[in-house]
């Protein structure tokens, strides 16, 4: 559900006036009404606010819609065995008060777990509180050419082979995770609206393909996932098992970026677009999070403010690029201002492209109406095994040292002795500054 900004009540009497504006929005813009269609439940129904002492009223939770999937090749996923094994804990009691309530009922063994219980927050005020916000379990898609989203919305770009798949952000902030596969393996999409981090996985473990939703808890204001395999609970960014039977297995990172819709039609033309489950297109494109990126911090109930770091903007858009499991941030307005960066992480070199044209989905009424942020996507920068440099040539187009050939911010060469040839993408995300420093707090910063 998309109400989570009813806990953040609890910070104080701005935020609670803030909450209840973002609630009057959800009622106004008609999203609940248009949800689904078929005597379903609203995705966004307004609810009541959830204090420790206070009963929770139940709904029915809402059933995805099944559709056939397209199939394409998929790009092999990165694995992240470099990173240090979680320490896994046994024993203790289970959860308590609000979160005991909430989760009553849940198989999800507590008592294996690699964080503190403390750290999860209750982000949804109406049980049950799991797949409140409805995943798409059996996506469909259509061709690009059919698809009528605004030039600068911007979305979850999967290049699959040949093909490539968009997924409009005004659509993940209503579902927030696709269930989805490509040529009969399964893949992950996850988007979180709180941290703006935008991930693909493989979703099988030790051989089982696992089925994803939202559990309805946060961390570090991080949409929580859940399986309902073993009801263990995931971190969407870093993907780690944080709670249950898979606590401290990690999936594995299939690359993926956010871009425009302008971007995605020009550099795929042949791609395809998810199709709205049920609904009509329309009833997508709606920001229920109107002003959340002005806000100079995170939401309080949802975000430690102690472990917020302070080198940057907390809502600033970074690059967070991982590389053989080290992971290094780049800010927005770095790589803005440098139109692109050329850096080594891990021993790999790599670029980090900037260009201008796509939206804020999270700080306007609409989705595609926001200020144009960008979009940066980071690269391994060889071809061939030699070593490219690349310097911005004007109007989101890039050159580079040894062929000047033309390129752009999607790593096609599309003019010159290498059109044609794309780039390999690193692994990398666009979340917000205060997220990245909180999940990576060892992580390198680049430095001008």
């Amino acid at each position: 559900m998309l109400n989570r900004f009813n806990l953040a009540a609890k910070a104080g009497a701005g935020n609670k006036r803030l909450a209840l504006a973002f609630l009057a929005l959800l009622s106004a813009a008609g999203l609940a009404a248009s949800a689904c269609g078929r005597g379903e439940p609203a995705v966004d129904d307004p609810a009541v606010p959830l204090e420790p002492a206070t009963e929770v009223a139940e709904a029915p939770a809402a059933t995805p819609t099944a559709a056939p999937a397209v199939e394409t090749p998929v790009p092999a996923p990165i694995p992240q065995a470099a990173r240090p094994t979680p320490q896994v804990l046994t024993g203790g009691d289970g959860p308590s008060g609000s979160l005991a309530q909430v989760s009553s009922g849940w198989a999800t063994d507590w008592s294996t777990r690699t964080i503190d219980l403390d750290e999860l927050r209750i982000g949804i005020s109406v049980v049950p509180i799991r797949d409140r916000i409805p995943p798409i379990d059996s996506p469909e898609f259509v061709p690009a050419a059919q698809a009528g989203w605004s030039d600068p919305e911007p979305g979850l770009l999967l290049v699959a082979g040949e093909t490539a798949r968009f997924y409009p952000l005004a659509m993940l902030i209503v579902h927030e995770i696709v269930n989805d596969e490509v040529n009969g393996r399964p893949v992950l999409v996850t988007y979180c609206p709180l941290c703006n981090s935008a991930l693909v996985f493989d979703p099988v473990i030790d051989g089982r393909r696992l089925r994803f939703g939202t559990s309805g808890l946060l961390r570090n204001s991080d949409l929580v996932m859940w399986d309902d395999a073993t009801e263990s609970l995931w971190q969407q960014i870093g993907g780690e098992g944080l709670v249950g039977a898979y606590a401290g297995h990690r999936l594995d990172v299939i690359p993926s970026a956010i871009v425009s819709w302008r971007d995605f039609k020009a550099g795929y033309p042949q791609g395809v677009v998810l199709a709205p489950p049920g609904r009509s297109a329309d009833s997508y494109g709606r920001n229920p999070y109107v002003q959340y990126t002005s806000r100079s911090a995170p939401i309080p109930a949802f975000f430690e403010s102690t472990i917020l770091d302070d080198r940057y903007p907390a809502l600033e858009r970074t690059v967070g690029v991982t590389v053989q499991g080290r992971d290094k941030a780049y800010p927005f307005s770095v790589v803005q201002a440098a139109g692109a960066v050329n850096d080594t992480v891990a021993g790999t070199p790599v670029v980090v492209l900037w260009s201008p044209g796509t939206a804020d989905a999270l700080d306007g009424p609409l989705t595609a109406g926001g200020a144009d942020v960008g979009a940066a996507l980071a690269f391994d920068r060889r071809v061939d095994g030699e070593v490219l440099e690349f310097a911005p040539s004007g109007d989101g187009r890039f050159t580079d040292d040894r062929t000047g050939s033309t390129w752009n911010v999607l790593g096609q060469a599309t003019g010159g002795e290498l059109a044609g040839r794309r780039l390999a993408p690193v692994v990398h995300t666009n979340e917000f500054w205060f997220a990245w420093s909180a999940f990576h707090p060892d992580g390198e910063v680049f430095r001008p």
